[in-house]
């Protein structure tokens, strides 16, 4: 009891001592005049909003030379945390790593959605994102909305989602920049970017190659990352935007330590496109837009050393391969002072194919399906003088097999004096069951029925010195119902509706500017569950600092993490706290020299349960700008 006492004495007294706040481009939750996208469609001040959005902004993504966009997001978002296995790469299947979970709710069963520029990525079949396939290259700022974002999203985002904004050359000219890196168990991340805005017209293509072989035998990983991105602007207020992005890679699984595995491998490739027609007036902006996402999936879950196992070499491999298609109209206008009206209808066709190939050549189908989701939704929020906003939301959504969902969700928003504001929020959340859960297995039931929660919440901000300052806290209860379980059914395993969620927690974050040179910054969450699920800790806490000055930029942070669920039966938790260090010093106008630290305190900790985390590693490179 003792700890969580120390920790939230420690959280009150940063918001009231000079702490710091970092550049604009950074984690800063609560700034006047930061301008978000993902908690309505239309670019809004974060502080009109009653829903909690924390932003991560390029500078701090490039701060960190990480080729994925997580282990940021595990650092600055308050109850954000996902799952790790080794120094590089996530895979998939068996002993996978890469879930993603916010306030308890995980992505692994299709509870978070990722979005890239306000587009849905999750593996058709499975219903889950792909955490290899979010790379930094692509990142311009990721905005994280923590909570249900049902209205706007639909399906998969009832615990909330994370947006992923991506780049684009502001000013006019040509930019190329190349990032190299080496490190520990023989690591290599490269990446190389051309950014060129003429006049119009703008474009970014980036390409990455990353490999490791990974801090235990059988681990190693290799990943191939493409992106690019065209945009016209064909008048003052209508665009045009079209992107793609491909990422393959190519993954071991060495099982747990105690019981290790041989020929785990996996050969994943993920893709995405998309096109936007984009339209922005003084009272009126939206967009028509459609994208197309795909995956193929060639996967040998392995064997263990022992020929009495029943796992003794496989005859077959699983296949699959998924896609999802989809078209998105909103338009939000303001009809008068202080209005804002935003309607949209999404609709989204999903699904694909799996299949065991026998080693002789022979195809076993496994599951080949596909799904359509409709939806209509509007949003609606009014200003009352300066001090006031209301914002009401509903959406109607129809599954082609589990029915229709109506979601809604209410919230104000009081800006107070001081710089002071109060959010009170109201939101319902709700997930279809996947193609998995219906057809595919054992426990397969067609007959599910969506997922349900409602999450409450009260949050307070304060902005002080001049915006030097900032800190808030925030309050929530999630209850939830319908959740889907394997239980025993006659003797036999069946996917129900019978679970229950009961979640609730505090977040707090806190940052002060002490100078031009000197910032520091912090974020702590408390979460309690009634039923506690992997890989969502009791505590976390992040306490960062950075240091600019000249030619040299040195930035440093410590986690602390307890209660963190990495198995569940039998029942085992993890504390651990990790140092990193990322450090860079311009040696030439076009020339960067970095160095990054992780573990440096050498905790022996894991995450996933039976797969222990390398010690102290360290990876230096140069970044170069042409």
């Amino acid at each position: 009891m003792k700890t969580p006492i120390i920790i939230l004495t420690a959280i009150c007294t940063t918001a009231v001592i000079p702490l710091q706040a970092q550049e604009k481009s950074d984690t800063i939750q609560y700034v006047s005049g930061e301008v978000v996208v993902t908690g309505t469609r239309n670019k809004t001040d974060i502080r009109h909003l009653p829903m909690t959005v924390s932003v991560v902004g390029r500078q701090q993504i490039e701060r960190t030379h990480t080729p994925s966009l997580l282990p940021v997001l595990t650092e600055r978002i308050p109850g954000f945390f996902n799952t790790s296995r080794g120094i590089m790469g996530y895979g998939v299947s068996g002993g996978a790593a890469g879930s993603m979970n916010l306030r308890g709710i995980s992505s692994s069963s299709g509870g978070l959605m990722v979005l890239i520029d306000g587009h849905p990525q999750y593996m058709g079949i499975m219903g889950h994102p792909i955490a290899d396939a979010y790379q930094s290259l692509m990142a311009d700022r990721v905005e994280v909305l923590r909570g249900p974002a049902s209205v706007l999203y639909g399906s998969n985002a009832m615990g909330g989602v994370i947006n992923i904004v991506t780049r684009k050359m502001q000013e006019d000219g040509v930019k190329t920049n190349v990032n190299l890196g080496y490190g520990s168990y023989n690591t290599l991340q490269t990446e190389a970017t051309n950014r060129v805005h003429k006049g119009r017209f703008t474009s970014i293509v980036s390409g990455s190659y990353n490999r490791t072989d990974g801090h235990r035998p059988d681990m190693d990983f290799e990943q191939y990352g493409g992106y690019a991105k065209l945009g016209y602007e064909i008048s003052d207020a209508w665009s045009v935007r079209a992107d793609v992005n491909v990422t393959h890679f190519n993954a071991s699984n060495p099982g747990e330590i105690t019981d290790p595995l041989l020929d785990a491998d996996q050969r994943i490739t993920r893709g995405m496109t998309s096109f936007a027609l984009e339209n922005h007036y003084e009272k009126s902006s939206g967009a028509l837009s459609f994208f197309y996402n795909w995956g193929k999936h060639w996967i040998n879950d392995g064997y263990t050393a022992n020929p009495d196992d029943d796992d003794f070499p496989k005859n077959y491999r699983f296949n699959s391969r998924d896609r999802m298609t989809g078209i998105s109209w909103y338009q939000s206008a303001q009809f008068f002072k202080g209005n804002r009206l935003t309607t949209g209808v999404d609709y989204y066709h999903f699904g694909g194919e799996a299949w065991n190939r026998t080693l002789s050549g022979e195809r076993i189908p496994q599951v080949d399906k596909v799904q359509d989701e409709i939806a209509g939704y509007v949003d609606f929020r009014q200003n009352i003088g300066s001090w006031l906003t209301i914002d009401a939301g509903l959406r109607f959504d129809h599954h082609s097999q589990a029915g229709t969902e109506w979601i809604p969700q209410a919230g104000l928003s009081f800006r107070l004096p001081k710089n002071a504001d109060i959010k009170l929020m109201a939101s319902k959340g709700f997930r279809y069951p996947t193609i998995r859960e219906m057809y595919m297995w054992a426990p397969a039931n067609p007959n599910l029925k969506p997922e349900q929660i409602w999450n409450y919440e009260v949050a307070f901000s304060q902005r002080l010195c001049d915006g030097r300052l900032t800190y808030g806290i925030n309050i929530f209860y999630i209850a939830g119902k319908n959740m889907i379980m394997t239980t025993f059914v006659n003797g036999n395993p069946l996917n129900v509706n019978t679970g229950q969620v009961n979640n609730a927690g505090v977040e707090a974050q806190t940052a002060y500017r002490i100078s031009s040179v000197w910032s520091i910054d912090a974020n702590y969450s408390y979460l309690h569950m009634k039923r506690p699920v992997v890989a969502a800790p009791e505590h976390k806490l992040y306490v960062g600092g950075l240091f600019t000055q000249g030619r040299w930029s040195v930035s440093t942070g410590l986690q602390y993490i307890a209660g963190l669920y990495k198995s569940l039966a039998p029942a085992e938790t993890e504390n651990f706290v990790l140092w990193n260090l990322y450090g860079s010093f311009r040696a030439a106008r076009w020339l960067d020299i970095w160095v990054r630290g992780e573990n440096l305190l050498a905790q022996r900790y894991e995450i996933n349960a039976g797969f222990p985390m390398p010690k102290a590693t360290v990876m230096t490179g140069i970044n170069i700008n042409l």
